[in-house]
C-alpha cells in the first residue's frame, strides 16, 4: 500500500491541468433564472472579461446595448462580458431573475452571460465583488453599470465608472490590448 500511494499521487499530479484558476474567479454563480451554478474558473479562466453590475431601471440601462455589441465583437477572440444584476442602488433592479432575463433579452437583445442577482456594495458584497474591489484598490461599485476589466491572467487591469460607456475609446483600447496579450 505504501508503494502504491506515491505512485497514485504522481499519476494524479501528472493528469492535473498545468494551470490553476486565479483567485479572483474562484466562485460559482447561477446563470440568471437558472438552477445549477457555473464555475467561473471552468468557464472563463484565461479569457479577458468585463464584469458589470447591472440594473433594469437605471439611467445607465441603455448600456446593455453597447455591452452586447462589445461581447459580440470580441467573443471569438477570448472575451466575455459578465453581467451581475444588483438591486443595491435605489432598488433599480427590483424584478425577479426571470423578469430581468426577459427584459434584457427582449428590450436589448442581451446574449452575453448574465448571472444571479448579487450584492456589490462594500457592506454586503458577494465574494467575487469583494475580490474585484480588493484587486482595484478597494473600489467597490458606486452605482449600476460599474465595470471591471480582467485580463487573461485573472487580474484586474482597470475599473470604470458607470459613466464610461461600453464604446468608450479608452475602454475599447484596453480590451483590445488585453486580448493581444497572451
Amino acid at each position: 500500500m505504501r508503494a502504491f500511494l506515491p505512485a497514485l499521487l504522481l499519476s494524479l499530479a501528472a493528469s492535473a491541468p498545468a494551470w490553476a484558476c486565479s483567485d479572483l474567479l474562484n466562485s460559482e454563480y447561477r446563470p440568471l433564472a437558472g438552477k445549477d451554478k457555473v464555475s467561473l474558473c471552468k468557464e472563463y479562466d484565461g479569457k479577458v472579461l468585463l464584469i458589470v453590475n447591472t440594473a433594469s431601471k437605471c439611467g445607465f440601462t441603455p448600456q446593455y446595448e453597447g455591452l452586447e455589441a462589445l461581447h459580440a465583437r470580441y467573443k471569438d477572440k477570448g472575451f466575455a462580458v459578465l453581467g451581475f444584476p444588483s438591486n443595491d442602488f435605489r432598488q433599480q433592479e427590483p424584478g425577479t431573475e426571470k423578469e430581468i432575463q426577459e427584459f434584457c433579452t427582449l428590450t436589448y437583445g442581451v446574449k452575453f452571460p448574465m448571472f444571479e442577482k448579487v450584492h456589490v456594495t462594500k457592506e454586503e458584497a458577494t465574494p467575487l465583488y469583494q475580490r474585484l474591489a480588493a484587486a482595484s484598490g478597494e473600489r467597490y461599485p458606486s452605482w449600476n453599470f460599474y465595470k471591471y476589466l480582467v485580463g487573461r491572467d485573472g487580474k484586474v487591469i482597470a475599473d470604470y465608472s458607470s459613466k464610461v460607456k461600453p464604446d468608450d475609446a479608452e475602454l475599447v483600447a484596453a480590451i483590445e490590448k488585453a486580448l493581444a496579450t497572451q
